[in-house]
């Protein structure tokens, strides 16, 4: 089968970006990776630093029979302002690819649908982000993009805001060539981290140091020192893509089940939220990860960072917290706010 017959379908499928690597180890990368994982630098994410870990090595720990990998990107931007383009103090801000739809099931269902339109006889796979293999990688070697200095994918004419995912395939595809590196000195993604979470040097990313980790993954207290600069995120943050200078032409994605629910929303709102309104308003969202404790956590933290006077009543309500670990944040944010804790 031919990459341009395969890149043909995969937009016919609702894909923006395809491309053919070869299901081969990446030794370079692999080593890279666990040296990351050595270093400490997953922190908590114990299902980046298990017996996972060694399985990123070669996709043909996952499909045995694995010759080729299709990587496809699903844009995700919008025409909204960008995290850095919003100053009221009163909203809250969720990470852009959170707006809409889950992408797990969106990108699944794409893919699934490119596997019909392949037609030959062959054994298959499909990965979306959670199976254990170096995606970015891959959809380098694919030619969808180069890894810029904070981790993400990026593409020449579109920028970085998109979805991967892969098909393992049996199929001999004829592959890509990866494109060069053009983040060349550019370091505004590492000057613009409030948290200092990209070091200078290694093209690499300090989970430790990460607001999506601390607002997303982080299932605990979020350390006191990091808390100011989490400023008004409460799930994810965009703020190394937003300031990329790749993005700044980046286009509109077509994609209904992206189009934005939870823009801004108003931080007063989402401080009174019980469970069940939680569960409902965000159904179906990717902010469901956060879990109602984490949820709270974090809205604490951004009314804490806010300076406005009008949290403290919803901070004092969240003071009382059954859960510990979001009372205690509420006590930091009144003291933040220059209230009782």
């Amino acid at each position: 089968m031919q990459g341009d017959q395969v890149r043909r379908l995969a937009r016919d499928c609702g894909f923006e970006l395809a491309g053919i690597a070869r299901a081969l180890p990446l030794a370079e990368d692999a080593a890279r990776y666990l040296d990351w994982v050595q270093q400490g630098m997953a922190g908590a994410m114990g299902y980046l630093t298990d017996y996972r870990a060694n399985i990123r090595s070669d996709p043909r720990l996952l499909l045995p029979s694995a010759r080729s990998i299709i990587s496809v990107g699903k844009l995700y931007n919008g025409p909204e302002p960008r995290s850095t383009e919003l100053s009221d103090p009163e909203s809250a801000w969720i990470s852009r690819y959170a707006w809409g739809d889950d992408y797990h099931q969106v990108v699944r269902a794409g893919l699934e649908k490119l596997v019909e339109k392949l037609g030959a006889a062959h054994e298959w796979k499909i990965c979306v982000d959670t199976a254990p293999l170096l995606e970015r990688s891959y959809a380098r070697e694919a030619g969808l993009g180069w890894i810029g200095k904070n981790t993400c994918l990026i593409n020449q004419e579109m920028g970085s805001w998109f979805f991967l995912g892969e098909i393992l395939t049996s199929l001999e595809i004829e592959a890509d060539s990866p494109p060069p590196d053009r983040c060349g000195t550019c370091t505004r993604c590492i000057d613009a981290c409030p948290t200092q979470a990209i070091p200078r040097e290694g093209y690499q990313v300090d989970a430790r140091r990460c607001i999506p980790y601390f607002t997303i993954e982080l299932h605990g207290s979020v350390p006191e020192e990091m808390r100011a600069g989490i400023g008004r995120h409460i799930f994810g943050c965009d703020i190394c893509q937003d300031v990329c200078p790749w993005n700044r032409q980046a286009p509109v994605a077509r994609e209904p089940a992206f189009e934005p629910r939870h823009f801004a929303p108003a931080l007063e709102d989402l401080g009174r939220l019980s469970e069940d309104e939680f569960r409902e308003v965000f159904r179906a969202s990717p902010v469901q990860r956060a879990k109602y404790a984490g949820f709270l956590r974090n809205v604490a933290i951004a009314m804490g960072n806010s300076g406005q006077a009008k949290f403290r009543e919803p901070l004092e309500e969240l003071a009382q917290f059954p859960n510990e670990m979001v009372a205690e944040h509420a006590r930091w944010a009144l003291q933040q706010l220059g209230g009782d804790s």
